[in-house]
């Protein structure tokens, strides 16, 4: 009897992601919180549970501890629907004693228990990208194209060719063509497509559904990496094809796009919402009262719950979950995580400064990573400028402030 189709999720963890550091110097990519209350994990295992996907592998390998412990105080299936988010985590065996190599190494690491399972197909996803896709229309082309590699794919303008994997198909969508970030104007001529009457590049999304047996015999190939190694050598192997996604879609690599990407929020219609009742985003469920807000002026902002806010004045900004925020502040284009707990100022403590932000405190283009401490008549607004700084307890990346875990910065101060 032929074996019932079954697609299955491989989610990566992520490597140092070190251009995203501070918020990665405690924490794996995909664990850093975006939209005032949710991870960057949550996408991808979200999209996979809204498409009818309940059997995930996530790898992990870096800074995993608050991943790990998201991941099961969130994700738990109920007896009946036989699903799982399973961790997959670097090990060092009797076999291997060294750490993963890439993408497609971790996947080989654990090809035995990945071949193991009863799944036909598997759907590869990165663990830090923010869109929103139903994998069961991507499944349902890969199946109707007789494919046995399919990549999500997206038109880019030709000067984003640089940075990114772009691929070139024929009529019928069958991929003819990859380069991984060509740099030379010729390169980018030769790869680019006229789509919508528009002169563009086809980028790869990172997101790739293999047969397994497919994926079997791609891992033998050499080469650790996926987007470098296996794409480009199975386009002149194997049946691949593009399968063109026209909804929005950020890759989140560097602070500017994390920013960016959570200041678009807050607009009234936002490219990525976290409103859609239909395709929902989860997360760990909290059990957090509901904000007090006292004689505040909140303008276009995204506000978690269990904050107190006093008489402060917040602008394009959002308000991350258990936020303190003290008396005459004034936010804009700041993205506050909050805080892991609720502070007792009346028992001991090893801090003047209580978490949050304190009065008279001035805040422009600022992350602030949770557990932070901002004094009272702080000013943190880059007045100077500066594209990029770095000390112990404040950074500057692309001209944006960011305040890593747990920093303390001191009354009066200005940056």
């Amino acid at each position: 009897m032929k074996n019932k189709l079954r697609l299955d999720a491989i989610i990566m963890g992520g490597g140092r992601g070190e251009r995203l550091n501070p918020l990665t110097k405690y924490r794996a990519k995909p664990a850093v919180q975006i939209g005032a209350k949710y991870r960057l994990i949550d996408v991808p295992i979200s999209n996979c549970i809204n498409s009818g996907i309940k059997n995930i592998r996530l790898l992990t390998q870096f800074n995993t501890l608050s991943l790990h412990r998201h991941i099961y105080r969130s994700y738990q299936f109920d007896l009946f629907s036989g699903g799982n988010v399973e961790i997959l985590a670097a090990q060092q065996t009797y076999d291997r004693t060294d750490w993963f190599q890439g993408t497609a190494d971790a996947v080989r690491s654990y090809w035995s228990r990945l071949e193991s399972l009863p799944a036909t197909h598997y759907v590869i996803l990165a663990g830090d990208h923010l869109y929103k896709m139903d994998y069961s229309k991507f499944f349902k082309y890969h199946l109707e194209n007789n494919a046995q590699v399919s990549i999500a794919v997206k038109p880019k303008p030709l000067d984003a060719a640089r940075e990114l994997g772009v691929l070139k198909t024929d009529q019928s969508g069958r991929i003819t063509e990859f380069a991984e970030k060509p740099q030379t104007d010729e390169e980018i001529h030769n790869i680019s497509q006229i789509i919508n009457g528009e002169k563009c590049v086809l980028a790869s999304m990172g997101i790739y559904i293999f047969n397994k047996e497919v994926l079997r015999d791609a891992l033998t190939m050499k080469g650790n990496d996926f987007g470098k190694n296996i794409i480009p050598a199975s386009i002149s192997k194997y049946r691949t094809f593009g399968y063109h996604f026209d909804g929005y879609w950020e890759d989140i690599g560097t602070i500017k796009t994390f920013f960016e990407a959570n200041m678009a929020l807050t607009d009234r219609h936002p490219p990525f919402s976290f409103f859609d009742v239909n395709k929902p985003v989860y997360t760990h469920s909290r059990f957090l009262p509901g904000a007090i807000v006292e004689n505040a002026r909140i303008i276009k902002s995204f506000l978690a719950e269990g904050c107190h806010i006093s008489n402060a004045t917040i602008q394009n900004s959002l308000i991350g979950i258990r936020s303190v925020i003290g008396d005459n502040v004034n936010m804009d284009r700041t993205y506050l995580m909050g805080a892991d707990f609720y502070e007792d100022m009346d028992s001991d403590s090893d801090y003047d400064i209580p978490i949050g932000i304190g009065n008279n405190s001035v805040l422009k283009n600022v992350i602030v990573d949770k557990n932070a401490r901002i004094g009272k008549n702080v000013q943190l607004v880059n007045s100077n400028n500066i594209t990029e700084e770095f000390h112990d307890n404040y950074v500057i990346r692309d001209g944006i402030i960011v305040i890593p875990k747990g920093a303390v910065i001191q009354d009066g101060t200005v940056i």
